[in-house]
């Protein structure tokens, strides 16, 4: 079952497409703002946004740049009222993925969702595939630590032989600790090695994503490498004796 995330401030309208959308087997959350988005998003990535672009705390362009600069890839289809043929161009350059124009029908929705989806599972059996032969091969790009496995060709991490889901920038930044295992990086070093712009204020998007690879890679005393915070603002990645 694929999880849809619906972001519409129109309460009609999301009572509509979130009925529509459940019926056709879909799992549906919603959003009535960009805050509550970007909740939504950190809790779970979705399979699949629907979102609309005039919301009351923002515009959703400027969150759908975020999120694709956070290395979300999976599809965003625009939902609004705004028709221009400019404004679809705009959208389609922002990153998304599809854009419908409000009034729409639904069944126009529910196929261009269910195409979205398609291409993105027929994308993903096509990285997998290529990892499965990379390690096949017995490729240099490919390295093992103890049951965590990673492909830098195909940009995919697995562990225990499951895909664990990596954004390609937790990644990006998977790789640049596996480059550097055992050297100390202070927080902005690592944030501008991967993300390639000054630090700043961003350095809470580097500790999000280093929650997320411990989550994810499952980083605790019996993982095969662990990233460790070193006196805060320090990071190191080492391999455990369960990777070695």
């Amino acid at each position: 079952m694929s999880d849809l995330l619906l972001v519409e401030d129109n309460l009609k309208i999301q009572e509509v497409n979130k009925f529509i959308l459940e019926r056709s087997g879909y799992k549906v959350r919603l959003a009535m703002d960009l805050a509550e988005a970007r909740r939504s998003v950190k809790e779970a990535e979705p399979d699949l946004i629907v979102l609309d672009i005039m919301l009351p705390d923002g515009n959703g362009l400027d969150y759908l740049k975020e999120l694709r600069n956070d290395g979300f890839a999976k599809p965003v289809l625009l939902l609004t009222a705004k028709s221009a043929l400019s404004d679809e161009i705009k959208g389609l350059q922002e990153g998304g993925n599809d854009y419908i124009t409000k009034p729409y029908d639904n069944d126009l929705l529910l196929a261009r969702i269910k195409n979205l989806l398609g291409m993105a599972k027929q994308a993903d059996e096509r990285v997998k595939s290529a990892v499965a032969q990379a390690m096949a091969d017995g490729k240099q790009d490919v390295m093992v630590f103890g049951p965590l496995t990673v492909n830098s060709t195909a940009q995919r991490a697995f562990l225990g032989g499951a895909d664990a889901n990596l954004t390609p920038k937790e990644f990006a930044l998977l790789s640049y600790f596996l480059r550097n295992i055992d050297k100390q990086g202070t927080a902005e070093e690592i944030y501008e090695a991967v993300w390639g712009l000054g630090a700043n204020s961003s350095i809470n998007t580097l500790r999000v994503h280093i929650k997320e690879l411990r989550r994810k890679l499952k980083m605790d005393e019996a993982a095969p490498i662990i990233i460790e915070t070193v006196k805060r603002k320090h990071y190191v990645c080492r391999a455990t004796a369960a990777g070695k």
